[in-house]
């Protein structure tokens, strides 16, 4: 039986205004809409008074503005960001310029370390790759399970590579509210895509979500999901069968990725086939870990694949 994700396509907003979503937490969606954003990039706002800020989205002045604007009286505090993709981070530079906030977010050990020497500088990258090629780097770097508290609320950082290495969930704690990033969605699935993104790591960091006790998830795109682990357990079915229609495919004699997406994506148009290819690339690799396949060079879109 396929695996039915209980996908949430209806969401009402408004660009440029913030809206109260929950008693402690309003929301502005950035009019970045592309199919990889759905309507656009969600900015999070925690508290009251002085704020933190989850994602805060793209370079965009009207998004800025309404943000700046629409928090007269209140200052910004912090600036949480999920991951380094492009659209979740560039509007920090402006916002930090008004309100001196740091930002914080998951740095990898490497480039923790070199920031900790006497002559390491954090800004001289040396494995940009680890960040998506972005440049992005929190001014903090925050691990799983550590907790930052402002005025009158506090965060609890959530580990959860996959769709990007350096991922990080945040709880509101105060309303068990997880802003979930790119890491669980509920108009669509997420995009993985090696090397940054590991399928191996995302269904680790969706089987994290089962064994916590959030009461619902406000993600970077579309709408908030109410019963989360219903919908993880959707997420980690539908990753099962995609590994189960890769060796039906493999069975039938196609052999390459780039051969076997038309038929596995048949309802997603083809200009979307290359993002589809990398998530299917990420599903190989997985599947090679696990030894379910082989393939006799570094697995690309191209590479004759063959069940073990």
């Amino acid at each position: 039986m396929d695996a039915v994700i209980p996908f949430k396509h209806d969401f009402k907003f408004e660009y440029e205004m913030i809206e109260q979503i929950s008693p402690m937490i309003r929301r502005v969606v950035a009019e970045n809409p592309n199919f990889f954003t759905f309507y656009g990039t969600n900015t999070y706002i925690l508290g009251s008074g002085n704020v933190a800020l989850v994602d805060p989205g793209p370079d965009q002045s009207k998004h800025i503005e309404a943000i700046v604007n629409g928090l007269k009286g209140e200052a910004i505090t912090h600036i949480f960001v999920t991951h380094s993709h492009f659209d979740h981070w560039p509007a920090y530079l402006a916002l930090q310029k008004v309100y001196g906030a740091k930002t914080y977010g998951y740095i990898p050990d490497e480039l923790r370390q070199q920031s900790s020497t006497a002559d390491g500088d954090i800004n001289d990258l040396t494995n940009q790759e680890r960040f998506d090629l972005t440049g992005f780097i929190p001014d903090v770097g925050v691990r799983h399970g550590d907790i930052v508290t402002g005025d009158g609320w506090s965060v609890e950082c959530v580990f959860t590579p996959g769709h990007a290495s350096n991922h990080m969930c945040y709880q509101l704690r105060e309303e068990k509210a997880l802003l979930s990033g790119d890491h669980v969605m509920g108009w669509s699935t997420s995009v993985i895509s090696p090397p940054s993104g590991s399928m191996e790591a995302y269904m680790n960091s969706l089987e994290l979500m089962l064994q916590r006790d959030d009461n619902c998830f406000w993600p970077a795109h579309g709408t908030g999901i109410d019963e989360p682990k219903p919908f993880v357990r959707a997420f980690i079915a539908h990753r099962q069968e995609r590994e189960g229609e890769i060796r039906e495919q493999m069975e039938k004699g196609i052999n390459t990725i780039r051969e076997m997406v038309p038929h596995i994506y048949r309802d997603v148009p083809e200009h979307l086939y290359p993002a589809a290819e990398r998530s299917t690339l990420a599903a190989v690799i997985y599947m090679q870990k696990k030894g379910v396949v082989g393939c006799s060079e570094e697995a690309t879109v191209n590479s004759r694949l063959i069940l073990v």
